[in-house]
């Protein structure tokens, strides 16, 4: 048996790895974190609460997708000759902007995409409205079918969905089903199963690929898209479940916002499914990338697909860079309003320009943590006359408060 002493050593020692591991995370993370405020934070729980630190270090610490940065700054891959084809067929038919001001340059830089003429979109700010939409395009599809959500749930909603697909497979349309195992973990193998069993090519994201990644649960995929033989595509904030339609007894009515969009910027939505259904298998479906106007549009439209893998911060920037453009109104409506420091001075600037900003958030929130958490910001930004409106669900009104 060991003595006192020799456990009262091991342990010191124990200790002292501890504290040194914390404090060469800790060194890390202030050299690699994204914002001051994540530097600091991780910073002093790293060397104050090594032993719990440490995990959640392991499990949230990085802000780069290893790997996935490799797929998506590769020229040599096997999907970069499709964008780039997609590039020269665009040129040829003038379907992009042949001159951009400095304000367009910047964000076709942030998006590494070029914004695409002769578009149209159709806004959709209702569940139960995006969902018919898709389903009547999904009944009509002819050639193949893209779906990728970020959840998806075994309910009402989650089967219309599943039968339908089926039911064009069933016609010899080629669907292809991409979910996030993070965000759809409650969904049964049965779904997934089901959907195979009738010739639908399914994958989970795979958040955790690769070696430097197993423990990575903060590089999930919230992208929710869904392509119809590459003619018209829909992007947006709603997930499958029934609660985006309003058929939830917790939550009650559910304001969202999607866009249905046609036209050439249809195949760079499809571009980004290609490369995450080639990130999670390895192949590329056989797919439609003529490149053709929108029957009736006339509207130029920008993609710009944001993620860990973008060698800038591209959403923060791209949201910066938009306010500062601002000379009229910012309105906001957003279920976490937890901007980072760039953001609140940017909309501080926007009011002393005379700009009318306002953020319309809801009462009742579906992550109580994050919905508190931007309290903290109010108190900065309503003395400068950035107006703060509620949503109430129960009679689908608005109030202002906090003023």
């Amino acid at each position: 048996m060991l003595n006192a002493d020799t456990i009262f050593t091991m342990t010191a020692i124990v200790v002292l790895l501890v504290e040194l591991l914390g404090i060469i995370a800790a060194v890390h993370a202030v050299m690699n974190a994204r914002t001051s405020q994540g530097a600091i934070a991780w910073g002093i729980s790293l060397v104050t609460f090594p032993w719990l630190a440490l995990i959640l270090y392991a499990i949230f610490g990085r802000n780069k997708f290893r790997g996935y940065v490799l797929l998506r700054s590769s020229k040599d891959i096997a999907i970069q000759h499709v964008i780039d084809k997609c590039r020269a067929e665009a040129v040829e038919k003038k379907l992009i902007q042949e001159e951009s001001s400095a304000s367009e340059m910047a964000l076709t830089r942030l998006a590494d995409s070029p914004i695409t003429r002769f578009n149209k979109s159709q806004l959709l700010v209702d569940g139960v409205e995006t969902f018919r939409a898709i389903f009547k395009d999904i009944d009509s599809a002819k050639e193949y079918i893209l779906v990728q959500f970020y959840i998806i749930k075994d309910d009402e909603l989650g089967r219309e969905l599943k039968n339908r697909l089926i039911r064009k497979a069933r016609e010899n349309v080629e669907v292809y089903f991409l979910y996030d195992e993070i965000g759809s973990y409650k969904l049964p193998r049965a779904y997934i199963e089901e959907m195979q069993d009738e010739g639908i090519v399914t994958s989970a994201f795979h958040t955790t690929k690769g070696k430097a990644n197993h423990f990575q649960l903060n590089f999930r995929n919230h992208r929710k898209i869904v392509i119809i033989d590459g003619k018209s595509a829909y992007v947006g904030g709603h997930n499958v479940g029934d609660e985006y339609v309003s058929k939830h007894p917790k939550f009650g009515v559910w304001r969202d916002t999607h866009v249905k969009v046609e036209g050439p910027v249809v195949k760079l939505v499809q571009y980004c499914f290609i490369q995450d259904w080639y990130w999670a298998t390895t192949r590329i479906p056989d797919l439609n990338w003529d490149l053709q106007k929108a029957e009736t549009g006339f509207e130029e439209a920008l993609i710009i697909a944001s993620g860990p893998a973008d060698p800038l911060d591209t959403c923060s920037l791209m949201f910066v860079h938009a306010i500062n453009m601002a000379r009229e109104r910012i309105w906001i409506a957003s279920p976490y309003f937890v901007p980072d420091g760039q953001v609140i001075s940017a909309l501080k600037l926007a009011v002393l320009r005379g700009v009318d900003v306002r953020i319309l958030i809801p009462e009742k929130p579906d992550h109580r943590t994050i919905y508190l958490a931007s309290f903290s910001y109010y108190e900065t930004t309503l003395p400068f006359d950035i107006k703060l409106y509620l949503v109430i669900r129960r009679d689908l009104c608005t109030r202002k408060f906090f003023l």
